[in-house]
């Protein structure tokens, strides 16, 4: 890329870790590199669905771009922010450059979010894995027997959000070991677990909504996931 990237991947899995600093000409959040953007190689052996980057020289917010946020979500800069629960919101050309990852590098431009000169980056990248990892999104019904979402495996761990203002939902076979799964987290917030949702039925190949709370499942509402297998790249079974 552009922009000199140190990368720690594992190609297998469909993630990357990415540490770079700031383009010296990245000056302003108007900076846009003589019109042409900047590149940064990240490492995986195809495009990045899911990109999650923070400064590492101030106090700042992690910002998350997601193939799932609109039909266009790295060119309009669709994005959500992982420590609070604003909506998903657009910021053209500064954010992801007004261009798609490819197989080879993520296109950033000069927010200072992402791109700034003197600062420090940090950036994880995944892409889905048949049997292994999913990156998608679902529409909400508003009916506790809701929508069946088709993952390929039996989630180990899945996170999601609606993109229009509630919390992030972390919901994992562990804690929950049986169906309907009860315990979560909130990615945005300190709270402790809470214990009063019954959100999700983890099946053999996905995961069913069993919920009307709007942070799962609000009727005409896109939320996005990232979800892993309990059982990578092997038969698993109902429980």
């Amino acid at each position: 890329g552009d922009i000199d990237s140190t990368v720690s991947v594992n190609a297998d899995a469909g993630f990357s870790i990415v540490s770079y600093s700031g383009a010296a000409n990245a000056a302003n959040d108007n900076s846009n590199n003589g019109g042409s953007y900047w590149t940064i190689g990240h490492g995986l052996s195809q495009a990045p669905e899911v990109i999650m980057v923070k400064t590492r020289s101030s106090a700042a917010a992690w910002y998350m771009g997601h193939q799932g946020l609109s039909s266009t979500p790295w060119q309009s800069g669709s994005h959500l922010v992982l420590n609070t629960t604003a909506a998903n919101s657009n910021d053209a050309n500064i954010l992801w450059g007004n261009t798609a990852p490819t197989s080879s590098v993520f296109t950033v431009g000069g927010w200072n979010v992402i791109n700034r000169a003197n600062s420090t980056y940090i950036a994880y990248c995944f892409h889905s894995v048949d049997g292994y990892s999913k990156v998608g999104t679902y529409t909400g019904n508003g009916n506790a027997d809701g929508a069946f979402i088709y993952t390929g495996f039996r989630p180990a761990f899945v996170i999601c959000k609606d993109t229009t203002g509630n919390g992030w939902q972390i919901i994992d076979s562990t804690r929950s070991p049986f169906n309907v799964t009860s315990e979560r987290l909130l990615a945005n917030l300190s709270n402790a677990e809470q214990t009063n949702n019954t959100p999700y039925d983890f099946t053999s190949n996905g995961f069913k909504l069993r919920t009307t709370d709007g942070s799962f499942n609000t009727n005409g509402t896109t939320y996005i996931y990232l979800a892993f297998a309990e059982t990578p790249f092997k038969y698993s079974n109902a429980r």
